[in-house]
């Protein structure tokens, strides 16, 4: 689903999107800073009506933008070509660029899957005064928590468009910590798992946990330093006070990069472990297999020494020499292994 949203002039009405179901239709949902009153309406062709009242807060939804949809974008709000071809191609680094009148932003919103893999869904943002435009071609799950909060929130409407997006973007940072509970919860699995039942199969999921890690942080990272720019510049758009909002986004933002950071330097120190503790079990292999070797060979010394053929061998005559060898040999294998046991190679 996609959020649109604009306010401005009177214009040419956006043609109708035929073939999309009816999920996928754009949605307007208006607020009258007047009258604290929401309107929704599904029907594109009132999107400059709406934006005609400078009192309305418009926010619109557009599910998997075609490539028409762009070009009314970049008809009916005016946008920057350089800002439509990065919102189109996707896969852009989270990052905010200002224009005349608006900014663009990209973020992502993060998702563990069923299977355990993470899943970010990328989040364009067109933002101006009184209007706020969303391009996504997944579905966003913030996009119904901070609608419901937009329509609690009235009181903030003096606010405009950057109260809705504070929530917006809140609901998407505030899910990240979650996600990084569950991931840290996993890590101290596999601490017991590597300490108390080694398992050979830990190794795949610190690396499965490492690269996610790594992942999630190309993605809150340059979110964190956008934040910052955001709060250093000077702000055209947006009033002091609307601006207190973005701070508290960017100080829950620091807080999931210092985790991230927590969490790939405890994932590092549980990489060594689990090579310390293999080594460990290795040195012990190793220490029972040379105990072991050493006894059959001083056994077999024995038995070779007997085994030569050589005429003139005093014992070879004995009547219970073979009863002397094997007791020999005997007496040997237990000295060993009580030496072993005692230095705890066995």
């Amino acid at each position: 689903m996609i959020c649109l949203a604009a306010a401005g002039p009177s214009k040419p009405p956006i043609k109708n999107n035929i073939g999309k179901s009816s999920q996928e239709m754009i949605n307007t949902l208006c607020l009258d800073r007047k009258s604290l009153a929401f309107t929704r309406t599904d029907d594109p062709d009132q999107i400059s009506h709406l934006c005609a009242r400078t009192n309305n807060v418009i926010w619109v939804d557009v599910p998997n933008p075609e490539s028409r949809d762009f070009d009314d974008l970049a008809r009916e709000f005016n946008f920057h070509p350089l800002a439509i071809e990065d919102c189109k191609k996707g896969h852009q680094r989270p990052k905010i660029d200002e224009y005349t009148g608006y900014y663009f932003m990209v973020l992502y919103e993060a998702e563990m899957r069923d299977n355990g893999d993470l899943e970010l869904c990328e989040l364009n943002i067109f933002l101006g005064q009184n209007y706020l435009v969303t391009v996504h071609s997944k579905p966003i799950r913030a996009i119904q928590t901070a609608e419901r909060l937009w329509q609690e929130w009235t009181d903030l409407a003096e606010r405009r468009s950057g109260l809705v997006t504070y929530l917006l973007v809140d609901s998407i940072v505030d899910d990240y910590l979650p996600l990084l509970d569950s991931l840290s919860d996993k890590v101290e699995q596999l601490e017991e798992q590597i300490f108390e039942d080694f398992r050979t199969e830990a190794l795949q999921e610190i690396f499965n946990i490492k690269k996610q890690l790594l992942f999630f942080r190309r993605a809150v990272v340059p979110l964190r330093d956008v934040f910052n720019t955001l709060q250093r510049r000077e702000q055209p758009i947006f009033s002091r006070d609307t601006m207190i909002y973005f701070q508290d986004v960017y100080d829950h933002l620091v807080r999931v990069a210092d985790m991230i950071d927590t969490l790939r330097e405890l994932i590092a120190a549980t990489m060594d472990a689990y090579l310390s503790v293999s080594g460990n079990r290795m040195n012990v292999v190793m220490k029972r297999l040379t105990s072991i070797s050493t006894i059959l060979m001083s056994a077999t010394l024995v038995a070779g020494i007997y085994g030569m053929n050589f005429n003139f061998m005093p014992e070879l005559g004995w009547r219970y020499g073979y009863t002397g060898a094997l007791t020999s040999m005997l007496v040997i294998a237990l000295a060993l292994y009580y030496y072993f046991r005692r230095i705890n190679w066995l």
